[in-house]
């Protein structure tokens, strides 16, 4: 049988012993609770601290865990949750839009898309669950890069590839794009990702209020846009609905 690894083991027993508290905790009461030298307790309370997975409160030195351990923890959850949340409120956006609905989370340095309905039409189409999608360049791939602070730090370390002449790659333009985003609620991209295709998304937030997910429509630009701007109703529609499933996982108005 294979050892186990020791540093690994004494990690995980101080992240439960971070979880089953309802404070904060010191150096020496982790270190004393665990039967660690104060030395070691601090080598991997650092490297957890690196990681995302504990913060500590800069007033008085507590150690808490990290958001990044909570957003790995509730994943799972997260998204069954949220597809099973936003099943009828994507097919209302779909009749009442005509167009293509798609729902994506963030996965890796990109958009996983989790929940895709066709647009209500008899044309020949192909199911994209499962797919992924860039974060620079389409309207979902925004909205989560500027609401999730993880997603847009995976942004900003991925490789921006310009897919048309309309992908805006340089990293202080694509932060004004980001800024512009969170003070309008959402994002568009017109034929940034592909010719002749533009879409729009917003974001949906959770019970605490954190990012969890984008929704949004995806068509031709000549169906999306008027007179070179994203249809004002259609942005509408987009930005009801994504507060309509936010509404359902307990996010409360927005």
């Amino acid at each position: 049988m294979a050892r186990n690894i020791q540093s690994l083991e004494r990690a995980a027993a101080m992240l439960r012993l971070l979880a089953g508290g309802e404070r904060r905790l010191g150096l020496s009461d982790i270190a004393s609770s665990l039967g660690l030298a104060k030395g070691t307790a601090h080598g991997i309370l650092r490297t957890l601290q690196q990681e995302g997975f504990v913060e500590q409160d800069d007033n008085s030195g507590r150690y808490q865990l990290g958001a990044e351990l909570l957003r790995l923890g509730t994943t799972y959850l997260d998204v069954h949750e949220l597809r099973a949340r936003a099943l009828v409120w994507a097919d209302d956006l779909a009749r009442s839009s005509g167009e293509s609905v798609y729902l994506g989370v963030l996965h890796q340095q990109g958009v996983l898309i989790v929940h895709h309905v066709f647009r209500p039409d008899d044309s020949r189409q192909v199911l994209e669950i499962g797919a992924m999608q860039p974060l620079h360049s389409t309207a979902l791939g925004k909205v989560l890069s500027a609401y999730d602070p993880v997603a847009h730090s995976e942004v900003l370390e991925a490789d921006r590839k310009a897919f048309t002449d309309r992908t805006v790659c340089e990293l202080d333009s694509f932060e004004q794009i980001l800024d512009v985003t969170r003070a309008r609620g959402y994002a568009a991209d017109v034929e940034e990702t592909w010719e002749g295709v533009a879409s729009i998304a917003a974001p949906i937030h959770d019970r605490r209020r954190m990012p969890v997910g984008a929704v949004g429509v995806a068509g031709a630009v000549e169906r999306l846009c008027r007179d070179g701007e994203v249809r004002p109703e259609l942005i509408a529609a987009v930005r009801d609905c994504a507060r309509a499933v936010s509404r359902d996982l307990g996010a409360g108005r927005f």
